[in-house]
């Protein structure tokens, strides 16, 4: 099964020069979508982890399931002030802007050991700061998984830089 059938492209979103890839039709598709989760989970497999982090937003959708699949605990990464509780803050830069993730604080345990799982890894900023944020907040991070990586973009050389493992399903 070619999974870049069930991710198409949609060119100038969410600005023009970007190409945004839409999961929902690998998302409707049972046989694609599982699939999917196998393929991360093999990859996942080359890590020590304990937890998962699933990245706001679509990283939630991969992240969950492959928690399930591997029967791992699952964090996230929210977007600003949607946490009621404290929480660690760390500030990122997108190809078409800049935001924030925050986790709460009381969500790991002391000695958690955490992947990163995210949907698609374009320059890398969104999986850099959710590793830093984790760091900060005095976890491990045993490296990241993405369903897919933007080649262009050099991601994977630039989480390289960072020190940050990275395995990704599809690169295109």
């Amino acid at each position: 099964m070619n999974l870049l059938d069930y991710l198409p492209g949609v060119p100038d979103f969410p600005k023009p020069g970007i190409l945004f890839r839409d999961i929902s039709p690998l998302l409707v598709n049972p046989a694609a979508f599982q699939n999917a989760i196998v393929q991360m989970e093999r990859l996942a497999e080359e890590f020590d982890y304990t937890h998962i982090l699933g990245i706001e937003s679509r990283g939630f959708i991969f992240g969950s399931a492959l928690a399930h699949h591997t029967h791992k605990g699952l964090a996230l990464a929210r977007k600003p002030n949607k946490l009621p509780l404290a929480t660690h803050r760390e500030q990122y830069g997108l190809e078409y802007g800049s935001d924030s993730l925050e986790i709460a604080q009381s969500t790991l345990p002391k000695n958690a050991r955490v992947l990163l799982v995210d949907d698609v890894l374009a320059t890398g900023g969104t999986l850099i700061a959710a590793n830093q944020l984790l760091l900060s907040a005095g976890f491990e991070v045993s490296g990241a998984v993405t369903l897919l990586e933007i080649a262009a973009l050099n991601g994977s050389q630039i989480l390289d830089r960072h020190g940050i493992k990275n395995k990704t399903v599809l690169i295109c």
